[in-house]
């Protein structure tokens, strides 16, 4: 399927903005598009400071699940960390769990995460009564407990007390206006309660653990800004959970990449030397792509206390040892991946599924753990929204993945009469069902679709076109002050058109890696390269020039293409040069 090129449309003076803010008017273009078209907007995106971070006190309850912590170390009390098994939870435990040993390395602090397949998301009513059994005193959640109503009333009767951290969106009962419901917890400090009036609503998990521990601090008389190195974790999760890295986002995650790069966090560094990327900068992608999922990957096939371990470590050999651990449980999540995708874009093409426009797949041989992984790459391919259910406990359960235009949290609404339980956003949920009622949820899902054939062509938005004359390394360095990129701040894209290419290499192990050497208007050369994009040029040009289209690969004189693009800095052998990295392209008209 191919893309439709979009150019981005924003009204704002960019002459006036970028003379202003003393920036170059592409970059200046670039942050228009992003809504940022004050100065003083400008200067603190491009430079995001920790003395930007609202008040923690702002946010509801935080005053009082603060008060209940205080008195529970000076009264020696346990306290449990109720944590998650994704990125999110993992960081989030971290920093709960080391926050609290820093205020007090004598008080009785543990965490607990949940086993994925065994209990599920959340807090259970089992694993409650024997928290219960071995002495808790205070549970004290993060990146769950919103919802556990059932939950929470239990803790409450057995005589515990509970401090809820959490983001995710409150449960509800649907009349005629949405009913929200809070648990009974003791404190309940999430940023999307309605009656929260922090400035900020989009935080994960871990940025909200960061802020317990912050106001902590503060209400201790401990110099706030020691609770700052926390925001190395809090990065992480941020940049893992996906959420839109803007405003106190953007500021976490801008410090935390900093102190990534040169980490005295033990377990940290094992990782990343383990990962190969010891030494070098590290950015959102290393982040998203190679730390992120080895930290998942515990919580996915074996147990995610293992990360925490990790991040907790004190110990050299130990954090080497974990670091190994995560680093081949995520070879072993990434090949059963591979597999299963496979596996299913086959059988989707010898089905009738082909023609839907909401995927809704049962394989029972699934591994539930990767089932979001998996509706997501399945997703990719097809740009529709994609659920992937499995064999789950007691019947199936797993995942979906949207498309921007297709909420699923609400389309799933729509068929709750069908589901056992469900839940999620927009863009991505979960849901269990009775397999007797899977086809019915595919039938409803697709009749009711509002996804037109138009809705379901990729889209690629492009920022401005720009000459490759325009390129240069203080364009670039600029550019690179825009990261970390990421949702609500994707990198930025540009298009040229017409550009004359004199060489085609393929390159890699894979023979995957395209290479592009373009002529510039002012006769110079600069090279683009194209990962995964081998298949799609041989595509376009065997679709143009049919048998000849190898010719054209070795010999692509005349061959003109239209490119969209994202300029970088490319060093080899301590050299250093300009080269673009292509987005897409076509054959110029």
């Amino acid at each position: 399927m191919e893309n439709q090129w979009r150019l981005r449309v924003t009204k704002c003076d960019i002459d006036t903005l970028a003379r202003e803010a003393k920036i170059n008017k592409i970059t200046a273009k670039v942050l228009a598009n992003r809504n940022i078209k004050e100065v003083n907007e400008v200067k603190k995106f491009m430079n995001p400071s920790l003395n930007d971070l609202h008040d923690p006190f702002l946010m509801k309850d935080m005053d009082k699940g603060t008060d209940i912590i205080i008195d529970a170390l000076e009264e020696g009390k346990k306290i449990l960390v109720y944590g998650d098994y994704d990125a999110d939870g993992v960081t989030s435990t971290t920093i709960l769990y080391k926050g609290l040993l820093s205020l007090n390395s004598d008080a009785d602090i543990q965490y607990y995460i949940p086993d994925r397949e065994a209990e599920g998301y959340g807090m259970s009513v089992e694993r409650i009564k024997i928290l219960k059994e071995q002495g808790v005193e205070v549970i004290l959640t993060c990146d769950n407990g919103i919802s556990a109503i059932e939950e929470v009333k239990l803790a409450k009767e057995l005589g515990m007390v509970v401090i809820i951290t959490d983001h995710h969106e409150l449960p509800f009962i649907e009349k005629e206006e949405r009913e929200y419901i809070i648990p009974s917890a003791d404190a309940v400090i999430n940023p999307k309660r309605t009656d929260c009036e922090y400035p900020f609503k989009m935080l994960c998990g871990a940025g909200i653990a960061f802020k317990f521990i912050q106001a902590l601090y503060i209400k201790l008389g401990i110099d706030e800004k020691e609770a700052f190195s926390l925001i190395e974790i809090a990065g992480i999760g941020t940049i893992c959970d996906v959420v839109d890295l803007i405003g106190e986002n953007r500021i976490i995650v801008k410090n935390s990449l900093k102190m990534i790069s040169k980490t005295n966090n033990i377990g940290l560094k094992a990782l990343i030397n383990m990962l190969g990327i010891k030494d070098k900068e590290i950015k959102s992608h290393n982040v998203g792509f190679m730390i992120g999922p080895c930290i998942n990957a515990t919580g996915r096939l074996e147990t995610a206390s293992l990360s925490v371990q990790l991040l907790v470590a004190e110990d050299e050999d130990k954090a080497r040892n974990l670091a190994e651990t995560l680093v081949e449980l995520n070879k072993k999540r990434q090949a059963m991946t591979i597999q299963t995708v496979d596996k299913i874009v086959k059988y989707i093409e010898s089905s009738n599924l082909n023609n839907d426009k909401v995927l809704v797949v049962y394989d029972k041989d699934v591994h539930e753990s990767i089932a979001g992984i998996v509706a997501g790459k399945i997703r990719e391919k097809y740009n529709i929204p994609t659920i992937i259910l499995t064999k789950g406990k007691e019947m199936p359960k797993g995942s979906g993945r949207s498309i921007e235009g297709y909420n699923l949290f609400e389309e799933l609404l729509k068929c709750r009469d069908l589901l056992d339980k469900f839940g999620g956003h927009p863009m991505a949920a979960g849901l269990s069902i009775k397999e007797e009622k899977i086809e019915l949820l595919r039938e409803r899902l697709n009749i009711n679709c509002p996804l037109t054939d138009n809705d379901i062509i990729p889209k690629i938005k492009i920022d401005n076109r720009i000459p490759l004359t325009a390129i240069n390394d203080e364009l670039i360095k600029e550019l690179e002050a825009l990261e970390p990129f990421g949702k609500g701040n994707s990198a930025p894209l540009f298009a040229e058109k017409n550009i004359l290419i004199s060489d085609i290499k393929i390159l890699g192990k894979n023979q995957n890696t395209l290479k592009l050497t373009c002529i510039t208007k002012n006769n110079r050369k600069i090279d683009a390269v194209g990962f995964n994009k081998v298949e799609d040029l041989k595509y376009i040009l065997m679709k143009k020039y049919k048998n000849d289209y190898e010719k054209i690969i070795s010999y692509p004189f005349g061959l003109k293409l239209d490119l969209i693009f994202y300029p970088t800095i490319n060093e080899f052998n301590g050299i250093k040069n300009k080269q673009l990295t292509i987005k897409d392209f076509r054959i110029s008209e």
